[in-house]
């Protein structure tokens, strides 16, 4: 059953859909993202409001989300989303966040496709790219990338007890 067409002409109960253009798709970039990349890209597209409310340049869609709508473990997103930017079809506007309040903010994307607020077209990146030409790739850096917060702490998976163990093991020997 059919509802009644909103104000745009369109039915309200058609859903939410985006649309991926064959010249885009025919790109050697395109062809050269792995097929988790492709398969995100319509995800990222859905999160567009149109150009009414443009977004573009403040996607925002996580790594977790991206791994869930997915189907894939976060390290298969996250590389999804590498690929996307070193294929000219995505730009990191914004860095993910944690605030102080503990309210984390995934990173802001740009859809290079799709035209940013005041901008006629899109850059369209990916037209540009060539093999063994990526486009540069924004990472998350690691909060703590040694591992160590100034102190030794103790590992179980390599061997390592925790002080309140060793005391006990030296109380029972003595």
């Amino acid at each position: 059953m059919t509802g009644k067409p909103n104000r745009t002409g369109r039915n309200a109960s058609e859903g939410h859909w985006t649309k991926l253009l064959r010249p885009t798709m025919q790109t050697p970039a395109w062809r050269a993202l792995s097929p988790v990349a492709q398969a995100l890209y319509p995800w990222l597209k859905f999160e567009w409001r149109g150009p009414d409310s443009n977004n573009n340049g403040s996607i925002r869609f996580s790594v977790r989300q991206a791994a869930e709508a997915l189907g894939v473990a976060i390290d298969t997103a996250a590389r999804a989303f590498h690929d996307l930017q070193a294929k000219g079809f995505l730009v990191m506007t914004e860095p993910a966040v944690l605030g102080l309040e503990g309210a984390a903010k995934s990173p802001a994307f740009e859809l290079t496709e799709i035209a940013i607020r005041g901008a006629r077209d899109g850059r369209k990146l990916f037209l540009h790219w060539s093999e063994g030409r990526d486009y540069p790739v924004h990472k998350a850096r690691a909060n703590n990338p040694t591992g160590r917060a100034r102190k030794t702490k103790p590992c179980p998976k390599n061997q390592d007890g925790t002080v309140l163990e060793i005391r006990t093991k030296l109380r029972a020997l003595s």
